[in-house]
């Protein structure tokens, strides 16, 4: 196996960070491997907003649901869906652009956030950095708009909190495998057991990390998607100017 596959393999979201400032020349290599992605039509609908200043990460921090590693970290980066940037080029060549009125717009916009937010995990992992993906700052998104400056037709999907380790954190386990890797077609006669099987697996490894409070995954997940726990993402996108009519 080779060093990146490992990397990969090895994935662990960290918590806890130095105060230690990320070299530009670090950050600009770990931010230019997302740039360099791929995107859908190579329509480049995704931009990052870098927050280093403290106080602006404090803010963000708060409007996450009050997640202090947001703060404490150095850098803490905002994937946006960007179609203000393609709306320039489409009106550039005499055209009027539609695709923020679609659920395939809105989709197409967070699957490249996704690649590029994979990619800046990645990238960083591999300068010797430590991550922690952030789906918080949709819970106040218009705070996020106004204090990130975005133009109509943007939306922040998702962040990345990005610094030096200052305790690491241990991998947690995942579910079986065979529930995630399915060959020629969808097999979900075994999801049952694989998912029982899970929940005696994350309570071992809730005990053996000292977290009595830590829940089986079918608790968790149903804490969350019994409600829509984000409701303010339709609301705020449409005053944004996406639509969900296509």
């Amino acid at each position: 196996m080779n060093s990146t596959l490992e990397l990969m393999q090895q994935h662990r979201s960290i918590r806890s960070y130095q105060d230690k400032p990320v070299p530009a020349e670090v950050l600009d290599a770990v931010l230019d491997a997302a740039w360099k992605g791929p995107t859908s039509i190579n329509g480049q609908q995704v931009s990052l907003v870098v927050v280093q200043d403290a106080a602006r990460r404090q803010q963000i921090a708060a409007l996450a649901g009050g997640q202090p590693w947001i703060a404490q970290a150095p850098v803490f980066v905002t994937l946006v869906v960007d179609f203000y940037k393609t709306r320039l080029g489409v009106e550039a060549a005499g055209a009027e652009q539609v695709i923020q009125d679609s659920v395939e717009g809105f989709a197409v916009g967070a699957v490249d956030a996704g690649i590029a937010l994979g990619n800046l995990m990645t990238a960083a992992r591999a300068a010797g950095l430590g991550v922690v993906p952030i789906g918080g700052i949709r819970r106040n998104p218009q705070a996020m708009i106004e204090l990130l400056q975005l133009p109509e037709y943007t939306f922040p999907i998702a962040g990345v909190v990005i610094g030096y380790t200052d305790q690491d954190s241990s991998i947690k386990p995942r579910l079986p495998r065979e529930s995630f890797v399915h060959h020629e077609h969808y097999q979900t006669a075994q999801l049952p057991e694989q998912i029982r099987q899970y929940d005696q697996t994350l309570a071992a490894y809730w005990q053996q990390i000292g977290r009595p409070d830590g829940l089986p995954w079918t608790a968790n997940t149903a804490q969350y998607y019994q409600n829509v726990y984000f409701p303010e993402v339709a609301p705020v996108a449409r005053k944004q100017g996406f639509g969900f009519d296509r």
